[in-house]
């Protein structure tokens, strides 16, 4: 397994992101735990020590489940991640009976790693507002030794990263971003990294796989990456293209069944980053996938305006992944999950959305055309 050094502690680059555990009959509560202790238990022999979770995933029975495994195991085998559920800003007055709960509910006494989780547009204004207490609080539990590291994940665009970083940046110990060979270029992963090497700071990744979505890519580009490796596998590509960016530390993948911990952990028994050569074809296929999508930042300042009050950045999200997947069936579930009056179908085409779209993206067109592809 390769390993990164972290401050005086040797990490797995390879880390198991618990958010996509298996499940029994679908149900994404309800956690196949004999299942998950199998891969955990492989993941351990194998050489993997960071576990990574957070308050909400699984519909808060991750945290319960990763806990009650990995308890069976000796502390100082492995690292511990979570997180304080800023997504949510019903919590921002609750960090310490949260933080309290997430002991419990792990049986752990302490977290190795601990992160202000999802930090965004929305959440920003909260996570530096003093009267919730939020840094505060996590700073005592670090001098108390009940949070040994602290971090931040980011779903913020620059600017609001930005100033989280000057507001707490001499305290962040470590950084989780979303990167992948499509998104360095797409959510601007690229300037991100570059922010946080003025601070020093390590960087994490999630969505190595972009949700999955670069585990299979299209026969096309799949031929033209195998030209330069035939031996290796799509998706350890993109883990080859992480592991060519030296700000790297860990990179979490959220592996549902044995097969993709399997596969997963042989791809990290080396580090083989990508020449000069592969770097530019695997960089030209991500500029061609980001082509065919749209940028949308879900600022929603498109559905303000919306007369019909359609969620248009859950459309665009959906028209996105239906574009780079090519998943006709995967979109349809997607769209019958909304009411019938919010599907695409229901747009009226008064272009109202694209007056304030900071993107001056042609929303109404793509609503329109996704409608169509899906007759």
């Amino acid at each position: 397994m390769v390993t990164k050094k972290f401050q005086d502690i040797e990490l797995s680059m390879l880390g198991m992101g618990a958010m996509r555990l298996p499940t029994v009959e679908g149900d994404y509560e309800k956690i196949d735990e004999a299942a998950t202790a199998e891969m955990v238990d492989y993941a351990m022999k194998q050489g993997i020590n960071y576990y990574d979770t957070a308050f909400g995933y699984h519909g808060g029975q991750s945290e319960i489940v990763m806990g009650k495994i990995l308890n069976q195991y000796p502390r100082d085998s492995y690292y511990f991640a979570t997180k304080f559920p800023g997504y949510d800003l019903s919590n921002m007055d609750k960090v310490e009976e949260i933080f309290e709960k997430q002991l419990e509910k792990t049986g752990m006494e302490y977290f190795d790693f601990y992160l202000f989780h999802c930090l965004s547009d929305q959440n920003i204004d909260a996570y530096l507002d003093p009267k919730y207490g939020i840094y505060d609080y996590l700073m005592k539990q670090k001098k108390n030794g009940r949070i040994k590291h602290l971090g931040v994940s980011v779903h913020a665009d620059y600017d609001i990263f930005k100033r989280f970083l000057e507001a707490y940046g001499e305290d962040i110990e470590f950084c989780q971003l979303q990167i992948n060979y499509v998104d360095w270029k797409f959510q601007e992963a690229n300037k991100k990294v570059e922010l946080l090497k003025e601070y020093g700071i390590p960087v994490w990744v999630m969505e190595p796989l972009r949700g999955g979505k670069l585990a299979t890519v299209s026969d096309e580009y799949a031929s033209r990456l195998q030209k330069l490796r035939p031996e290796e596998k799509v998706p350890a590509w993109a883990f080859r293209y992480l592991q060519s960016i030296p700000e790297i530390t860990v990179i979490l993948s959220g592996m549902s069944n044995f097969e993709q911990i399997k596969d997963n952990i042989e791809t990290f028994e080396t580090n083989e980053p990508l020449n000069e050569t592969e770097m530019a074809c695997i960089s030209e296929i991500a500029d061609e996938m980001i082509e065919m999508l749209l940028p949308c930042t879900s600022c929603r300042y498109c559905t303000e305006k919306c007369p019909k009050g359609l969620e248009i950045p859950r459309l665009l999200e959906l028209h996105n992944e239906y574009v780079f997947s090519g998943n006709k069936e995967s979109a349809l579930e997607g769209v019958m999950a909304l009411d019938e009056d919010k599907r695409p179908d229901a747009c009226i085409g008064c272009r109202s959305c694209e007056g304030v779209c900071p993107q001056q993206l042609k929303i109404s067109e793509a609503i329109k055309d996704f409608a169509e592809k899906l007759k």
